[in-house]
C-alpha cells in the first residue's frame, strides 16, 4: 500500500514556487525584451544579426530561441526522465538540475550591450536544465497523492507556483520602476532582476530537497549496464509501448500541440506589447501580474470545474475560452487597458488547463515510467513549445505584423480540442494499468 505524506505534497508544491521565479520573470517578461533590445545592439543597419553566421532579424531572435531550446529538450529530457525512472536519488537529480538552472540564471547579470550571444547560451542552459528538473518533479506526482487528490494536488502545485513567480514580480517590478531613484540604469534593473530569479530558484528549492522522499525504482538496470546505457534501452522500449497505448497517444498529441500554443502566448506576450502596443515593462509587469494571480483563482477553481464536468471537459472549456481570446486580442487590444483584460483572461484559463492536464495525464502513465513519460509531456510545458514561436517568428519575420502571428495560434487550439474530444480518459488509465479518475 502506498503511503502519502502532506509534508511530502507541501515541499512538492514549494518547488513550483520556487522555479516559477524563472518562469515568470525570466521567461514571461524580462529576457524576451531585453534580449532583442542587445540584438538590436548588435544588429546591421537592415536590423539583422548573424549568430553562427546565420541571417536573423533582431526582432525575431527571441522566438527562434524559443525554438531551440525545445529542440534541445527533445534529446535532453527523455534521457534525463529514463534516469531518472532507473535512479534511486532522484530527488538529488532534480536538486542538481535545478542549482544549475538556476546558476547559468544568475550569471545572466553579466549580460549588457551587445552581449546577445551569451544571453542566447545561458537561456538554452537554464531552459534545459529547467525543462529537465520539471520533468523529475512531475514524476513525482503519482508517488504523493492517490488518484481521487491528483487534480487537487496538482491544481495547488499550479496555484502556490503563480503565487512565488507572482510576489518575486511584483519586487522585481518595484525595483524597476524606481531604478533611477535607486542610482541604477534601466539595464542595471533588468540584469539584477533576472539575477535575483536564480537566487529564489535556488533558495526555495531547499525545501523540497529536503522534504521529498526518494523510492525504490521499480525498473532494474541490467548487469553490465550503467544508468546511460539503461536509459537509452528503456527509451526504445518505451517509444514502441506508447503505441500500444492509444488513448495515451491520442491525449499526448493534443497536449502537445494546444499547449505549445498557450506556451508561445505566455513567452511572446511581452515582445507583443512591447513592439505592438509600445507599452513601457511597467504596463508588461502589470499584465504579467494580473495573468498570475488571476492564475491561482483559474487553477482552484477549474479544480472546481473538473470536479462537477471531468477534468477533460474542463480542460476542453478552457481551450474554447483561448480561441476567444486570441480573436479578441487581434481585433480589439490596442491600449493597455485593453491588454490588460486579455491577460486576465489568459490567466482565468491558463492555470486550470495546464494543472488538470498533469493530472489527466499522470492517470495514463505505466508504473515506473513516469519521468520518462513525463519527459515527453515536458517538451511542450512551462515556457517551452516550438512550433509556435516558430511559425509566430516567420510570420513576424515575414509580414512584420504581429497581429497575424497572434491570431494564426487559432489553429493550435482547434486542432487540439478535435483530438482531446476523441480522448477516453478513463479507458487510457485502464490501458496503462491504473486505477481511472472518478469523472
Amino acid at each position: 500500500m502506498a503511503e502519502y505524506s502532506l509534508r511530502e505534497q507541501r515541499g512538492w508544491y514549494v518547488y513550483d514556487w520556487a522555479n516559477s521565479a524563472f518562469y515568470t520573470t525570466v521567461v514571461t517578461l524580462f529576457l524576451g525584451p531585453y534580449l532583442t533590445s542587445l540584438a538590436k545592439n548588435a544588429a546591421d543597419p537592415q536590423g539583422f544579426v548573424y549568430p553562427l553566421g546565420i541571417q536573423v532579424a533582431a526582432l525575431s531572435l527571441w522566438p527562434y530561441m524559443v525554438s531551440l531550446a525545445v529542440l534541445m529538450q527533445v534529446f535532453v529530457l527523455p534521457l534525463f526522465g529514463a534516469i531518472a525512472d532507473h535512479s534511486h536519488k532522484k530527488k538529488e537529480i532534480l536538486g542538481m538540475l535545478a542549482f544549475v538552472g538556476s546558476a547559468a540564471t544568475v550569471a545572466m547579470f553579466a549580460l549588457e550591450g551587445t552581449r546577445y550571444m551569451l544571453g542566447c547560451v545561458l537561456f538554452l542552459i537554464a531552459n534545459s536544465a529547467f525543462g529537465a528538473s520539471i520533468v523529475v518533479y512531475n514524476s513525482f506526482l503519482p508517488e504523493i497523492a492517490p488518484p481521487a487528490e491528483r487534480d487537487n494536488v496538482s491544481s495547488k502545485g499550479w496555484g502556490l507556483g503563480y503565487v512565488g513567480g507572482g510576489i518575486l514580480l511584483v519586487l522585481n517590478l518595484g525595483l524597476y520602476s524606481n531604478a533611477e531613484s535607486f542610482g541604477l540604469s534601466q539595464s542595471m534593473a533588468v540584469r539584477i532582476s533576472l539575477a535575483t530569479a536564480g537566487i529564489w530558484w535556488a533558495g526555495f528549492t531547499l525545501w523540497p530537497m529536503a522534504t521529498l522522499r526518494n523510492r525504490i525504482p521499480n525498473k532494474k538496470i541490467a548487469d553490465g549496464d550503467n544508468h546511460f546505457t539503461a536509459a537509452f534501452k528503456q527509451l526504445a522500449g518505451t517509444i514502441k509501448e506508447i503505441f500500444t497505448l492509444p488513448q495515451t497517444l491520442r491525449f499526448l498529441l493534443a497536449y502537445l500541440i494546444y499547449n505549445d500554443a498557450i506556451q508561445t502566448i505566455i513567452t511572446l506576450a511581452a515582445q507583443f506589447g512591447q513592439e505592438e502596443l509600445k507599452l513601457p515593462v511597467e504596463s508588461l509587469t502589470v499584465a504579467i501580474l494580473i495573468a498570475q494571480f488571476v492564475g491561482v483563482v483559474g487553477a482552484l477553481g477549474f479544480n472546481w470545474i473538473a470536479g462537477r464536468i471531468g477534468n477533460k471537459q474542463a480542460v476542453m472549456l478552457t481551450l474554447a475560452t483561448y480561441c476567444v481570446v486570441l480573436v479578441y486580442a487581434y481585433a480589439f487590444v490596442s491600449t493597455a487597458v485593453e491588454f490588460y483584460i486579455m491577460s486576465g483572461a489568459v490567466g482565468a484559463v491558463m492555470g486550470g488547463s495546464q494543472a488538470l492536464s498533469r493530472s489527466i495525464f499522470s492517470f495514463m502513465i505505466p508504473k515506473g515510467h513516469e519521468a520518462e513519460y513525463f519527459s515527453i509531456y515536458e517538451i511542450s510545458d512551462k515556457g517551452t513549445s516550438w512550433l509556435g514561436p516558430l511559425f509566430f517568428g516567420l510570420a513576424l519575420q515575414y509580414t512584420g505584423n504581429y497581429r497575424i502571428s497572434i491570431l494564426s495560434l487559432i489553429v493550435f487550439f482547434i486542432a487540439g480540442l478535435a483530438i482531446l474530444s476523441a480522448v477516453n480518459v478513463k479507458n487510457a488509465a485502464i490501458e496503462a494499468g491504473n486505477e481511472p479518475p472518478l469523472k
